[in-house]
């Protein structure tokens, strides 16, 4: 169809001389809308012309508007500042002392006036008229706040501080400004004043506590928090019960890494207001994953003894022996007797509790207990027996509770026993880590054997482990093994090598060290070396003579830096300095070391974050 819709054309013809029409009438209600008297004095294009410089037009709005209205504050002030802008200074001075005479009392004037004085340099007058706005300040929240503000602006922490001490005393407690204070001799850098408000504010209840923790973890140094706790100490003499001092008294402590003096101030709390041990748990549980373990079993010593009808009794019991065990492991400074106490703490629970599906973890690590330090393995395989049998356990402990009796059984040199048992978990946990977990021991079995093929082949396929410290350890045996083997095919002296392991696992010290001296006297070209002192470290670390541990690894740092075993060696030593013998510098010296000199190693990341954490390094 030519030339379109007739429909259309015709809507055409009839519709555009009525457009045209109604645009006019558009553009005559426009033009009178403008011709308002009202219209030109509108605030919205006033604030428009000044925000486009166009000072000359934003003047004479706002002169028309203060006329209009001259209790809008905001109208002069703007005024002020377009007059300013458009260079006619002068006339604001002028307009803003006339305005002075009218009101004396009001203290926003002479404020304006000392700012367009300070601007212009003239010091001397704009203080004059600074301090006579402080003089006439009114008990008014609003102005206080408006005059500190426009110190702030300047930037003048000395007038503000003066607007909010004069406001202090002119609400007369109806209103603090203690808050503000301290945050301006925050940024005046005059910390005890800072910490005094800051109390303060505590006090009379306008700080919240958690805010002030914020604000402090944020800018207070380390070593100002003994400052606040004799302040808090001060005020507590005056209010012993006053509970936000002694909260915030314990969590200064614990910045501190002062677990007993946060554990005693959380033991007054949790008594004075009843809490049933929950306080306590807390203080107790970070000073556990400090490794401060003497704490933390004082923390859930105190929680069990409030009795079974305790709502954190179990959990308190479980971890005072997860912790007991802790303090006597890691640090391998224990005597015979704290061992055979530690026994007779899991048995008690054992018997209180062990057909609770709850106490399955713990029974597990009392069977590693029996098993690994007491040389009782009978013991142990027949706690993890009832563990197994028990219905109400679920099936995750089950699986470790075998893999761990699978290693006991090994330990009795039962390998077959062992490999089922190793297999059994694979076979029901085969997407999952235990399942990984299951096949890297199964692989080790066959290492022990002698078939270093095979377990090589299987370690290979363990490096893409979802855990990582299983992958780890597989490319640590694979890399050995491989290592070892292309040194000597017939893998000869890596059996007798993988004989004194087993030994070693199977808590045959003596004769693992046998072991380790006759294939330094058989194979002494053999690139074994660094791998023999290395197992010696572990073993005499294990028998708690730690600094013939030391030596052993120290040599294969200074020996063998380019060895495999080098970056073990330097981890072990410093673990012993860290853990044991509680040096921190040289701990961090020897993690620093590893993860700069052995950056590919996979336990320069395990190095890197311990060193941050002694360094005192804050976490998100």
């Amino acid at each position: 169809m030519t030339g379109g819709s007739p429909f259309i054309r015709k809507s055409n013809q009839l519709g555009t001389p009525a457009v045209i029409m109604l645009m006019r009438r558009i553009t005559f209600l426009l033009l009178w809308v403008i011709c308002l008297p009202g219209f030109s004095q509108d605030p919205r294009l006033a604030l428009q012309y000044l925000q486009d410089g166009e000072f000359e037009k934003a003047a004479n709005l706002y002169q028309m508007l203060y006329q209009k209205y001259p209790e809008n504050e905001s109208h002069l002030s703007n005024l002020i500042t377009a007059l300013e802008g458009a260079d006619k200074g002068q006339e604001a001075e002028v307009l803003l002392k006339k305005e002075i005479s009218k009101k004396p009392k009001d203290p926003i004037l002479p404020l304006y006036l000392g700012k367009l004085q300070h601007r212009r340099g003239e010091t001397k007058q704009a203080e004059k008229n600074f301090r006579n706005t402080i003089e006439l300040l009114p008990p008014d929240v609003i102005i206080i706040q408006k005059a500190a503000n426009a110190f702030l602006d300047l930037p003048d922490y000395d007038l503000a501080i003066a607007v909010y001490e004069k406001g202090q005393k002119l609400m007369k407690g109806q209103f603090a400004f203690t808050y503000n204070l301290a945050d301006l001799y925050r940024r005046k850098g005059e910390v005890e004043t800072m910490l005094k408000y800051y109390v303060d504010g505590l006090e009379d209840g306008s700080i919240n506590i958690l805010s002030l923790q914020n604000v402090l973890v944020a800018y207070l140094e380390p070593v100002k928090f003994q400052d606040l706790q004799s302040l808090l100490y001060e005020r507590l003499e005056s209010k012993p019960d006053f509970v936000p001092f002694i909260e915030m008294l314990q969590w200064t402590f614990i910045q501190s890494k002062d677990f007993v003096n946060a554990l005693r101030q959380s033991k007054a709390l949790d008594k004075r207001l009843q809490e049933g041990g929950g306080r306590v748990m807390y203080i107790a549980g970070i000073a556990a994953n400090e490794r401060d373990y003497r704490t933390a079993i004082d923390g859930y010593t105190y929680v069990r003894d409030l009795g079974p009808a305790g709502a954190y009794y179990l959990e308190a019991y479980r971890q005072l022996l997860i912790n007991r065990r802790k303090q006597i492991l890691e640090t391998k400074n224990y005597l015979p007797s704290d061992l055979v106490d530690l026994e007779s703490d899991y048995q008690k629970f054992k018997d209180e509790y062990g057909s609770s599906r709850l106490a399955a973890q713990m029974l597990v690590e009392y069977a590693e207990l029996e098993a690994r330090y007491l040389n009782r393995v009978d013991k142990s395989i027949a706690i993890l027996t009832e563990v197994v049998a028990n219905p109400v356990v679920d099936a995750r402990t089950k699986a470790q509770a075998k893999i761990d009796m699978a290693d006991y059984y090994l330990i009795q040199g039962e390998r077959w026993e062992s490999t089922l048992l190793y297999s059994q978990v694979d076979k029901d946990f085969q997407e999952d880590q235990l399942g990984e977990l299951a096949r890297f021991k199964n692989a080790r079995l066959s290492y022990f054997a002698g078939d270093f093929e095979w377990a090589q082949e299987q370690f290979d396929i363990l490096k893409r482990a979802t855990s990582r410290l299983i992958s780890n350890d597989a490319i640590d045996m694979s890399v050995f093994i491989l290592d070892n083997l292309n040194q000597d095919s017939t893998g000869e002296a890596l059996s007798h090598y993988a004989s004194a392991e087993l030994a070693l696992f199977q808590n045959r010290f003596d004769t693992a060290l046998v072991m380790l001296d006759s294939i330094l006297a058989w194979y002494p070209d053999n690139s074994l070396k660094d791998d023999v002192f290395y197992l010696q470290g572990q073993i005499y670390n294990r028998l708690q003579l730690v600094d013939k541990a030391i030596e052993k690894y120290q040599y294969v740092v200074d020996q063998h830096k380019e060895e495999i075993r080098a970056d073990n060696s330097l981890y072990e030593l410093a673990k012993i300095y860290d853990y044991q013998k509680g040096q921190t510098e040289k701990a961090m010296e020897l993690y620093e070391k590893l993860f700069i000199e052995f950056s590919n190693s996979t336990l320069a990341v395990e190095a890197r974050q311990r060193f941050r954490k002694l360094r005192g390094d804050k976490f998100q």
